[in-house]
């Protein structure tokens, strides 16, 4: 059930102002009701309490550089997209040059797979570096494409922050963030550059202007995954606030007012995780698929390698190795950070809920309680892409269940073929 679909269920701003008036007069009470008076739509008042923008605005930066995401806060509190924005003219302009680049070369690397390759561990490079050309093709798809929901999505952690300041009286804190997010983007620019020239350098065929097409591919797919992990780290800093100011106001003020007031604040949070997975759907479920195709491929070229020479660990059997755990780790960092904030926002509120003794409480008290375990159940906190997965560590479980099939498949052609030459 929707976040909406619960809202109408229980009628939230008219249920609260219905709750007795016992229940708003105490300090705690009086405090949250005259910071409520802050308007929602001030884009001043909601640029003072967006933390999260100010700390993660280098990642989205990178991403405009990039051309992937031309996003930009176009007006005070609002990130905004237009088709003709300035970030969408610089995007369109780096794409046609990128594509050009990206045509030249890859209609190299097509000569070196069918002209020139003799080898099989030849055959499997010329194919993988193939491949790490199609993510500059879906850029349009999943980037600019998406770019209204994510908005959506982005906006909606400046009103949830303003939400969380009318409650718990403090701006909500990332520690870290900001920092961390410095150190990735380095990261991921300083490996795609090392990776890259150490494939020029060691691969023949693979030169200097062959790795010109690929700089901004392996840091846009390193860059993906930065962005997801951020964005689930942000939302378990959240639901951590948010649980702790909620343990503190239940051990002190545990009336009807107070719960009903998390309850709205828990269903937001929720609703923004729903919200990310949905922005980001065509985005990671392309992602995923391309990252099981490059693992399924490594590996069985790794495999083929040993059932044709033996275990030699030379160098291309090493780097067939390597890209395969490479982007091993990049799914399973995908789908753990998704599973461990979903895990964030339920798990430690309901604990709270559950320690309440209700018969310290008065039964309107009792009520909400019984109303805000009754939206976690109905509204569970997972992250889907649209619906047509959920994002959790059960998605590295069914990815290694099909590579594993493709796998059998593919060598047992490779042994038949193997036995029929001998």
């Amino acid at each position: 059930m929707e976040l909406k679909d619960i809202a109408d269920l229980y009628g939230e701003e008219l249920h609260i102002k219905q709750i007795p008036k016992f229940g708003r007069q105490s300090p705690r009470a009086q405090e949250i009701a005259k910071r409520s008076k802050l308007n929602s739509a001030d884009g001043a008042v909601i640029d003072e309490h967006d933390q999260f923008y100010r700390d993660h605005k280098l990642l989205l930066a990178l991403f405009r550089i990039l051309g992937v995401m031309p996003i930009e806060r176009g007006k005070i509190g609002k990130i905004t997209f237009g088709w003709l924005s300035g970030p969408m003219l610089y995007a369109y302009v780096f794409y046609t040059v990128m594509t050009v680049v990206v045509l030249m070369v890859g209609y190299e690397r097509m000569d070196i797979l069918l002209n020139k390759s003799r080898k099989f561990d030849e055959y499997i490079y010329s194919i993988i570096f193939i491949i790490f050309l199609v993510p500059h093709f879906w850029i349009p798809f999943v980037g600019w494409g998406v770019a209204y929901e994510v908005c959506d999505y982005k906006n909606g952690w400046g009103t949830f922050q303003l939400h969380y300041y009318k409650l718990a009286g403090k701006n909500l804190a990332f520690p870290y963030l900001s920092t961390l997010i410095v150190i990735i983007s380095l990261g991921c620019l300083i490996l795609a550059f090392i990776y890259l020239l150490t494939l020029s350098a060691l691969l023949e065929g693979f030169t200097l202007y062959h790795t010109t097409a690929y700089y901004h591919i392996i840091t846009m797919i390193n860059m993906n995954c930065a962005l997801w992990y951020i964005n689930c780290r942000a939302i378990g800093n959240a639901s951590k606030a948010l649980a702790e100011t909620f343990q503190a106001d239940v051990d002190h003020y545990c009336t009807a007012y107070i719960i009903a007031q998390y309850r709205v604040l828990w269903l937001e949070l929720s609703e923004l995780l729903q919200k990310m997975g949905n922005a980001y759907a065509r985005t990671y479920a392309l992602y995923s698929l391309f990252m099981i195709t490059i693992i399924t491929i490594a590996i069985y070229g790794f495999t083929s390698e040993i059932v044709d020479h033996g275990i030699s660990f030379s160098f291309k059997e090493i780097g067939l190795l390597v890209a395969s755990v490479y982007c091993m780790v990049l799914l399973y960092i995908f789908c753990d950070c998704s599973h461990q904030a979903s895990e964030n926002i339920a798990g430690t509120v309901q604990t709270s809920l559950m320690s309440i003794k209700l018969n310290s409480v008065d039964l309107e008290t009792t009520r909400e309680i019984e109303l805000f375990l009754k939206a976690i159940h109905l509204n569970p906190p997972t992250v889907s892409l649209q619906g047509y997965s959920d994002v959790n560590r059960q998605l590295v479980t069914s990815s290694i269940s099909t590579m594993a099939i493709y796998l059998i498949v593919l060598l047992q052609f490779k042994i038949s073929l193997v036995n029929i030459r001998s």
